[in-house]
């Protein structure tokens, strides 16, 4: 019988269907996504009240009464109160954590991908209902990304990763890094004459501890950031779909790059999932031959591969794989269309399960920083000096503070502040925001760096709030040697004049 029918159908399926060669990427593919699905999952558990919850900035029962499940199915939309949420949440870090020491990948394949499907369904359930605090690229990216690696198979069955998921992780990742390079190309002006970096750095989102260092360097080195970004998302693209090891050089290029975006900033999961994907691109002959190179003694004896995987597998999982790889790639036509469309969308979803989305980053660059300032006040009539400074956990405040390293946390707060400061529409959870702080509401309390009024002996709520805008600018070397600050600031204007918590309440009426 092994030379019968299904003996052949093996044979024919191991030629092209099985990659038996990239037993490494797909641990690091599913342990990888699994991590980021742990801290994803925590954030929820300490931010969605909050932020999302029942009394938090933007309710979620309030959206979904009038939004429908074709907007974006979410289990949330039949139990949204925060202690399902928080409960849910819970069961993510848990199931996540399993998968990342590899638990369920010991057992048949359809246990893992159901692991990862739960989550999927989880976490899409979360972004689907998270407005605007969850309208980044990256929820939609964890979202396909955990989807896809469900479909990997278990390492523990002896069974090699089916060659297709594969391919549509690098067409994820493909996506992910021409989708950037493109936007640049086709948005500001400082991506093309090569100096966007000389003001990035700056003015991005949530610096990190060393993007003051990376905005000192000259101005070379600022066009050389440039062009190498260019390179690494223009060109590097094409070779992941090259024969290998061109292919792993180039996902070797990506997680490089990504590396520097790691120390020089902080946004959130992106980088480090695109990490996981680059990875994801390297076969376990070149992982054997950096392993070589670096401890010359592995070079010693034959290669055993990791799991010891043949080139055959179950028929369901052919079947299973099959399938959804012909969804991704119906769905796969008009995120490629998006590619080459002159007005093209960044960081789209075009179906409500985000399982093949359209990507990119930062196609205009700011070149000057400001920052909304939030300040209370206990006094009955304050004067200049009677307001205290509320200090968020990432984005810039006091000038003397260093800006912290929060990747791959993600600090939703924060983020809205900066797009606050750049004057995005729709300020009502901003409104809220100040009410809750003149309420001292614990959860909202908690998202920031300290209350300030924690230890006040007139109480620790304040009578007053107010916010103001001020213009930053990282410190020269010079300033900075003199006076140890890492900032700079000046006053711009008031955005939020004085305003006391009867008022406030009657301006946001009874939906507050």
């Amino acid at each position: 019988m092994a030379d019968g029918w299904p003996g052949r159908v093996e044979t024919w399926l191991g030629s092209w269907f099985w990659a038996p060669d990239y037993d490494v990427a797909r641990e690091v593919l599913q342990r990888g996504t699994a991590a980021v699905l742990v801290v994803a999952f925590v954030v929820v558990v300490r931010q969605w009240r909050p932020l999302l919850g029942e009394r938090g900035l933007l309710p979620v029962t309030a959206f979904v009464a009038r939004t429908s499940w074709r907007d974006g199915p979410s289990v949330l939309r039949r139990w949204c109160s925060d202690r399902f949420v928080v409960a849910m949440a819970w069961c993510g870090v848990v199931l996540a954590g399993l998968l990342v020491v590899g638990v369920p990948q010991r057992g048949p394949w359809w246990v893992t991908t159901l692991a990862f499907l739960l989550l999927w369904a989880a976490y899409l359930s979360v972004v689907n209902v998270g407005q605007r605090f969850y309208g980044f690229g990256w929820e939609s990216l964890l979202c396909e990304v955990t989807f896809l690696v469900g479909w990997l198979g278990s390492s523990g069955g002896g069974v090699a990763p089916p060659l297709l998921v594969l391919l549509a992780a690098r067409w994820c990742l493909f996506r992910v890094e021409l989708g950037a390079g493109l936007i640049k190309i086709r948005g500001d002006r400082a991506w093309r004459d090569l100096t966007a970096l000389e003001y990035h750095h700056e003015t991005q989102p949530l610096p990190g501890p060393f993007s003051w260092h990376a905005h000192q360097l000259p101005g070379w080195w600022h066009r050389v950031e440039v062009a190498g970004n260019h390179v690494t998302q223009l060109v590097v693209p094409f070779a992941l779909f090259a024969p290998q090891p061109v292919a792993s050089v180039a996902g070797g290029v990506v997680v490089l790059t990504q590396a520097w975006l790691l120390a020089t900033g902080n946004f959130a999961w992106l980088n480090w999932l695109t990490v996981v994907l680059g990875l994801g691109v390297v076969s376990d002959d070149a992982w054997a031959a950096v392993g070589s190179w670096l401890v010359p003694a592995l070079g010693a004896g034959e290669r055993v591969p990791v799991g010891g995987t043949g080139v055959g597998g179950p028929v369901d999982l052919v079947g299973a794989v099959l399938g959804v790889s012909a969804l991704l790639l119906v769905l796969s036509v008009r995120p490629a269309r998006n590619l080459v469309a002159r007005r093209q969308l960044m960081n789209a979803s075009f179906e409500p399960f985000r399982l093949v989305n359209a990507y990119g980053a930062f196609g205009s660059v700011s070149r000057r920083r400001d920052e909304v300032v939030i300040e209370g006040s206990t006094a009955s009539s304050p004067g200049p000096d009677d307001w205290v400074e509320y200090a968020f956990r990432g984005k810039p405040g006091d000038v003397r503070r260093r800006p912290p390293q929060v990747a791959p946390y993600h600090l939703r707060l924060d983020w809205q502040m900066w797009f606050l400061a750049l004057g995005s529409p729709g300020t009502r959870w901003f409104e809220v925001l100040l009410l809750r702080l003149l309420e001292a509401d614990p959860p909202t309390l908690r998202l920031l760096a300290t209350d300030p009024f924690a230890d006040d002996p007139a109480g620790s709520a304040p009578r007053w709030v107010r916010a103001r805008v001020f213009r930053y600018r990282y410190t020269t070397r010079d300033e900075r040697r003199r006076s140890g600050d890492w900032w700079v600031r000046e006053e711009r204007g008031t955005l939020v004049d004085p305003v006391g918590l009867e008022r406030l309440r009657h301006l946001l009426g009874a939906g507050a």
